[in-house]
């Protein structure tokens, strides 16, 4: 599999099927910043957000103008979801049957800007979900601060530092975990600070 990580904005996520799995995904979908059109007779789960609900039984033209399907259906509905979207040239995702999709959805941490994904290619989704676990303990909402800081203090270096190798030098210097430890003995203004000094 390849790991990638996909800009929703702006597109269009099918999901046939408002059940448990299909309320997750079109969450996930949401939270991505994509619009989502949810497709099932009855849906189960409240539609926040930019989401449309289709009351229909599931057919082909409702995947027009998606750029990702999840088929969260039953399996004989997925099956065809699948032929559906592959005709299209749109990726899939298959719930009930992940080797016959596109892609598969890892287990996720995000921090801000920080994302952290956990996959076993299906192996066992159970160890993903407790690696993610134990990852959510170790990589606390800190990380999100310092993200930012980060990307405040890299637009700043890449305007006023000329330098090609210094500026490799003081973001690679940046990224150490001294400033990690700063961040949560200082507060978040007192390493800006100091990271702008080094400028």
């Amino acid at each position: 599999m390849f790991p990638i990580l996909l800009d929703l904005r702006g597109k269009l996520v099918c999901v046939i099927g408002g059940g448990a799995v299909g309320s997750r995904k079109a969450r996930a979908a949401v939270d991505a910043g994509a619009s989502v059109r949810v497709v099932d007779p009855q849906v189960v789960f409240s539609l926040p957000g930019p989401i449309t609900h289709i009351a229909e039984l599931y057919r082909a033209e409702h995947l027009e103008g998606a750029a990702l399907v999840f088929a969260c259906a039953t399996p004989e509905v997925n099956t065809r979801i699948v032929t559906d979207a592959h005709q299209r040239g749109i990726w899939v995702n298959a719930a009930s049957s992940p080797d016959a999709g596109d892609f598969t959805l890892p287990a996720v941490v995000r921090r801000g800007g920080l994302t952290l994904a956990v996959s076993t290619e299906g192996a066992s989704p159970a160890l993903a979900r407790r690696i993610r676990e134990k990852l959510e303990s170790e990589f606390d909402e800190v990380f999100a601060e310092w993200v930012q800081i980060l990307a405040e203090v890299r637009t700043e270096v890449l305007a006023t530092v000329t330098d090609e190798a210094r500026r490799r030098e003081l973001l690679d210097s940046f990224a150490d975990w001294s400033w990690l430890t700063r961040l949560r003995t200082e507060g978040a203004e007192a390493v800006r600070q100091a990271m702008r000094a080094s400028l």
